[in-house]
This record gives C-alpha cells, structure tokens and sequence, in this order.
C-alpha cells in the first residue's frame, strides 16, 4: 500500500467510527494495522473536501468489485477436491492456500522481534529456520539481529539450503509449536526458504551484520554464499537507488556494457536509468536501444552481473548505500 493509499484508508477508518473501524482491522495482517495505526495517530485534521474525496473514492471502488462466492478458499478446496479426489487436492490446496494461518505461527506475526528472539533462542537453527520463512522478511531480519552472530550464521545457512520442510523438521516443528507458540494441531508442508528467502532476509539486516553472516556461510560453503549474493541485489534493484547514487555508478559503467544490460531490464527501471543522464544522452541511448535487435539473455545476463559488481564494489567502499538497511548510512 502506498502512501496515499495509507492516507486514504486511515481517512475512511476515521470517518467510520471506533466500533466499526475496529471489525476492518481485525481483517488485516499485523503489518498493515501497524502501518494503518500510525498513520492514523499521525493525522490531526482533514478538510470536507478531503473527506467527500475519499469517501467517493471508496465508493466507486467498492461498486466496481463483485465476489462470486462467499468464502473463495472454501471453494478451492471443494472444486479440487471434486476434480481430483482427496490426495492429490491436497498436495495443490497447501500450495495455493500457503498464505494461510500456519498454526502457533500467526501470533508470530503480532509479537514485537526481541520477544519472538526469545522464544526461540535456545531452540535448534533448523527449527527456528523453518518458523522464520513463515515470517515477513523484514520481522525475520529483526528477530536474527537479536540473536548471537553465531546463531544467525547457523539459521541462515539452514534457510539458505532449505528447499521445503520434510517430516522429520515437521515433527521437531510442531513440537515447538506445542510447547513454545501454544499453536495448533499442524502445520502445511510449504516449499519456503532456499537461497532467495535467505538474501532478501540478509539485505534487511543491515551491511554490518551481513558481512558477518555471509562470512559464516562463506566457512561452510563458499559456491551457497556467492549464490545468495548473487541473488540479494539483482540489476532491476539498481534503479531503486537514489538519483546520485545512479547518476554515480553510470559514470563507472560503460556505455555498450548499459545498453545491453538495458535490453533486458524492465521498463521502469530502464526509464530510471535514462532519466539520470542528459537528454542528449539518454536519447542517443533510446536510439541504440530501438537500433539493438534481439539478444541471447546469456549476454544480457552477463553484462547486468558486470554492473552488479561495480554497484557492489562502490557499495564497499562507501560510496553508495545499498537498500534501507545499513547501519552507517550517511544522514
């Protein structure tokens, strides 16, 4: 949700008043009554006209939706079931219906870091690994920055090689759950973790304790820690930077390397590039491109990866700032 969207959605819980305001929220995840929250407590006063606005919003939005059963996962279920009898339904339902409540691991989601730190922190790695890729990434990042480096080092490693929870984690899982959550009576089989959860759990972290983590999978296995790298800042996350931090690197990137590497990035982040350079050069730069016919991705791939390094490189040595996670960002 954006920020008007927040603006808008904390206008018309307002105007609803506190009873009803309070059945809304208990629709939302934590995460969004915290942001809602806040945004509520910020706002002290709005114009009729501001109000008149949103609430037309709300109405030409809530006129335009129209909801075909009343309860969609309910009808997942009974339509694959139907389909394709009991066992397979089921192996499909845990997939699709993954967003789900996983039992004891819901209440995760409304307790601050240091308290879901605690409860976890003599549990074995594995365990805690397999509950923390269940947690928003960001909730994940903060309850690691609770832990010792050497518990971090061990979850993430385990995260970074987790390809899905097989029975016997299963077991240990709920076993936990019982004992430490007060859960329920089982949790989905759910392909979470792997190389991609463990990078963008690590770039939340902030560079400080990154490097040290990595470090730590570094000392087990040098070929995991360069994948998870790899994957923690990929090329369309490098027109998520600051237009200085930009206009910087393309000074560093040749200009060949930036037109291939722009034949396979999406459109937004080939339109941030080019609205950091002149006009002369980005229309010379549009030209090259529109004069560029296909491309094997092999090619485009490995000039994105040169791009990459020298983000990386400038990123190490101070003079840009990767994400919104460092610890010694330049304020």
């Amino acid at each position: 949700m954006d920020e008007d969207g927040l603006n808008n959605s904390a206008i018309l819980l307002m105007s609803l008043g506190e009873e009803e305001a309070a059945e809304v929220f208990r629709h939302l995840s934590p995460k969004e009554v915290q942001r809602l929250g806040e945004t509520i407590a910020r706002t002290r006063s709005i114009t009729k006209e501001r109000l008149d606005s949103v609430i037309s919003k709300f109405t030409d939005a809530a006129a335009a939706q129209s909801l075909l059963v009343s309860n969609s996962s309910d009808y997942v279920r009974a339509v694959l079931k139907r389909a394709l009898g009991d066992d397979k339904a089921s192996l499909l339902i845990d997939r699709i219906l993954q967003g789900g409540d996983v039992s004891g691991i819901e209440s995760l989601k409304w307790m601050d870091p240091l308290s879901v730190a605690e409860l976890l922190r003599n549990e074995h790695p594995q365990i805690v690994a397999a509950i923390l890729v269940h947690l928003d990434h960001e909730q994940s990042a903060a309850v690691l920055s609770h832990l010792s480096e050497r518990q971090r080092g061990e979850v993430m490693l385990r995260i970074a090689t987790l390809e899905g929870i097989q029975p016997t984690a299963l077991q240990d899982l709920n076993e936990v759950l019982f004992k430490v959550l007060a859960g329920g009576d089982k949790v989905r089989k759910a392909s979470l973790g792997g190389i991609k959860t463990a990078a963008e759990i690590i770039n939340l972290m902030g560079t400080a304790v990154e490097g040290k983590v990595l470090e730590s999978i570094r000392g087990y296995d040098p070929d995991l820690a360069q994948k998870i790298v790899d994957k923690m800042f990929v090329f369309d996350d490098v027109a998520k930077l600051d237009s200085k931090s930009i206009q910087m690197v393309l000074r560093e990137v040749a200009s060949e390397t930036l037109i291939v590497a722009l034949k396979g990035a999406s459109p937004d982040s080939r339109e941030k590039f080019l609205a950091n350079m002149s006009s002369r050069a980005a229309e010379a730069m549009r030209e090259d491109l529109e004069s560029r016919g296909p491309m094997r991705l092999s090619e485009v791939e490995t000039q994105q990866k040169e791009i990459l390094k020298t983000v990386r490189r400038m990123a190490e040595e101070g003079q840009i700032v990767l994400g919104g996670g460092a610890e010694d960002a330049f304020v």
